[in-house]
This record gives structure tokens, sequence and C-alpha cells, in this order.
């Protein structure tokens, strides 16, 4: 068992920040875990910033199964959440089961739905058959067709009370916490002194027991990045970088240099070598 466990997260609540991050391949996950991330999420983010997608509507399970495996096999300390990727449980509680299960044997430690109180039977079901469950409110990628776009929540009472229904039926369901993305600070202040599992946010303020950013975005791999995105770096413009000298120095014939290759050190022996190889294919031929 990692040295991060569920329990250890909910303890956290409170009392130290929760820091988590995406991860889709053993690399990523590797340098994260070294980092002291608590959370290394498999998310269905990967469909936009690993596969191009214009949204996470396309993410199947295929893939989230393969991430997932990659990233499990390099973490030894942090806690491995995956996301359950759309319609991967929505149709029924069955298949819910069935693919949340699947993450599960592919080395998740937890899983994350999407939605809250519709899907408060699931995630019962799911706690009860031991697979712990983090919930998903505010801004939610999987349903953006219906929410016309990426915009921030909690602007409306109404939005207001879905935001906190959600949460507290996740709660009473058994998860061990929730992510609130791109909601009002203020609604994600009131939301996590309303619950007693930790918020993790994402665009929603300071108030939230702990944050969480997708690992292209905090690292500056593209040059666009959400609004509410801190860059710690900027690997694009230092990867191209790197690229473009290793371009210029292989055509120019000043990569290899010597440093990073090496010859026969007796010349006279290579000689000897070359040439009884080649009499012996020139022989290899004529048999032919």
């Amino acid at each position: 068992m990692r040295q991060i466990t569920v329990k250890k997260i909910m303890e956290m609540k409170g009392k130290e920040k929760i820091v988590m991050v995406t991860a889709y391949d053993y690399p990523s996950a590797l340098i994260a875990d070294k980092a002291g991330i608590d959370i290394i999420f498999v998310g269905d983010s990967l469909g936009m910033v690993v596969y191009g997608d214009e949204n996470t509507l396309n993410v199947t399970m295929d893939q989230m199964l393969y991430h997932t495996r990659a990233v499990a096999k390099a973490v030894k300390r942090g806690l491995v959440l995956a996301d359950m990727p759309f319609m991967s449980y929505e149709v029924s509680i069955e298949e819910g089961m069935k693919n949340a299960a699947r993450l599960i044997q592919a080395g998740a430690d937890a899983v994350k739905i999407e939605g809250g109180y519709d899907h408060r039977k699931l995630v019962k079901r799911l706690v009860r058959a031991g697979i712990p469950v983090m919930g998903h409110t505010g801004l939610t990628p999987q349903r953006y067709l219906r929410l016309g776009g990426y915009h921030i929540t909690g602007e409306t009472e109404e939005e207001i009370e879905e935001i906190i229904k959600d949460a507290k039926a996740l709660e009473k369901a058994g998860a061990f916490a929730v992510v609130l993305e791109f909601v009002l600070s203020d609604v994600a202040k009131l939301v996590t002194e309303e619950v007693n599992i930790p918020t993790i946010g994402i665009g929603s303020g300071p108030h939230c027991d702990g944050q969480v950013l997708v690992w292209h975005d905090l690292l500056g791999v593209y040059e666009h990045a959400p609004p509410f995105v801190k860059k710690y770096a900027d690997l694009r413009s230092i990867i191209q970088l790197a690229l473009e000298n290793y371009r210029e120095e292989v055509k120019e014939g000043r990569f290899p240099s010597g440093k990073y290759y090496w010859e026969f050190l007796d010349k006279e022996d290579f000689e000897k070598k070359k040439q009884r190889v080649m009499e012996k294919l020139l022989e290899d031929e004529l048999e032919e």
C-alpha cells in the first residue's frame, strides 16, 4: 500500500493543504511522486493535453486503463486517482461498478466521478464494495455541452444550491473528497465549511482544502492555459530551444562529438578484423 491513503487525505482536512496534480505516463508520475505530491491524478483531461481533442468526451476506458497502469507503476508514495471517463458510469450502476473495478485493478487507489447528487447511489455502492470515490461538482467538463461551454459557476442561487447539494450528497454517500472546479471562491469557501470531507479546488480560490492543476498547464507545456492556471515553468520554450540546438548541431556535424561515441583504440586490430569480415561476407555472397 502507498504511503498516502484515502484515510490520510480525509485526515488532512482543515489541518494540511492537499496537493494534487495530473499525470498520464510513467516518467511524469515518477517525478510528481518524488516531488511529494499527495494525489497523482490520471485525469480524462488527457484527451485534450495528450491526444489533442477539443474536449474530454472522446476519452475511452481503454485509454484510461492504459495510462493508469503506467502511472501506477511509478508511484510509491502518493495516492493514485483515476477518472471515470464519459459514459463509463452514466448508463447503469452495474456498468459504473464494473468500470471502476477495472481502474482499481489497473493500479488506481481510488476513482473520480463527475457529478454529485445524480450519482449518489453509484457512489454508495462503490464505497460499499471497497472502492474509494472522489466526487466533482461546479464546472463538470463532461457536461460542457449541456452547460454551454466552460465558464465559472456559483453565480446564481440555483447554482449555489446545486453545488452544495452535490457536495453534501457525495459526503453522505461515502465519497472521501470532492473537486470544486471553476467555482466562485465565496461559494467554494461555503461548501468547504458545510462538508466534513476535503474539497479540492481548481480555479475556485484559496479556501478549499487542497488544489489540483493539470501537469501540462502548470509546467507551461502549451502556450495557452485556462485563466486560473499559474505557470510554474515554461517547459515549452525550454524543450523547443533544446530541440532547435540539437537540430543545429546535427546539421552542422557538431553532434556527436568525441565525448558521445567510442571507437577502436587499436586501429591496426580493427583493420585486421574488418578485412576478415569483408572476406567472409564476400565468400558468403559467392556461395549464394
